[in-house]
């Protein structure tokens, strides 16, 4: 079991509170890898970034905030779907390939089954109105909590190489290119993403260059 945070002076767990990985809480175990991805990924139907972000930022502690605005930025990226892929980066990173292997089948395979019957349910009912009210009040109730994590994550921006103000830039742009102007999602990670890693690139740069001089 690991210790509790330390507070960040408001009576909750402070996330960032490990961010040293000699002393930031991981898995004991790859059992312990696999029941935490599974129980994780049988709580995320509709809105997995929420509890993505609660349970392994603020709960287990494996990561702190501007680690996982990083390592989630990365899984999005990443061909498929982002949950299996930051499954895939956390496993390695905790014990290797087998690490990568074991979260993954946490990922997928009890949910896969909860998938399965539920979809062997749905058929029986999808025609019905009640039915088709319930999924569309599941999708805003969704859309409501990838909002309120994505609100939550702002502060991780302040220490993000990138800055603020080109970070509220380009989610400006993004939800206008995406949302209003319909472009497809390939041509705004490569445009509006490869421009973001160049001025990365480039902030990178000057910080090694302000600190070798």
């Amino acid at each position: 079991m690991s210790k509790p945070a330390p507070s960040n002076g408001t009576g909750h767990p402070n996330p960032n509170a490990n961010a040293n990985p000699a002393t930031a809480p991981r898995p004991e175990t790859l059992g312990a890898l696999f029941w935490s991805f599974t129980w994780l990924a049988l709580q995320g139907f509709g809105g997995v970034l929420a509890i993505v972000q609660r349970e392994l930022v603020e709960r287990r502690r494996w990561l702190t905030r501007e680690q996982f605005v990083e390592d989630w930025a990365v899984a999005q990226v990443l061909p498929g779907p982002n949950i299996v892929n930051l499954s895939l980066m956390l496993g390695d990173r905790f014990f290797g390939l087998r690490g990568a292997l074991v979260a993954m089948a946490g990922i997928l395979c009890f949910p896969l089954l909860v998938v399965l019957l539920l979809a062997t349910l749905y058929a029986s009912v999808q025609t019905l109105p009640v039915a088709q009210g319930a999924l569309r009040g599941m999708g805003a109730v969704a859309a409501g909590l990838i909002t309120a994590t994505g609100i939550k994550l702002v502060p991780a921006l302040k220490q993000n190489v990138v800055g603020t103000l080109v970070s509220a830039a380009s989610i400006a742009i993004t939800i206008v290119a995406i949302a209003w102007l319909r472009l497809p999602l390939a041509w705004v990670l490569l445009g509006l993403g490869g421009l973001t890693c160049a001025w990365a690139y480039w902030q990178l740069g000057r910080l090694t260059a302000d600190r070798g001089t």
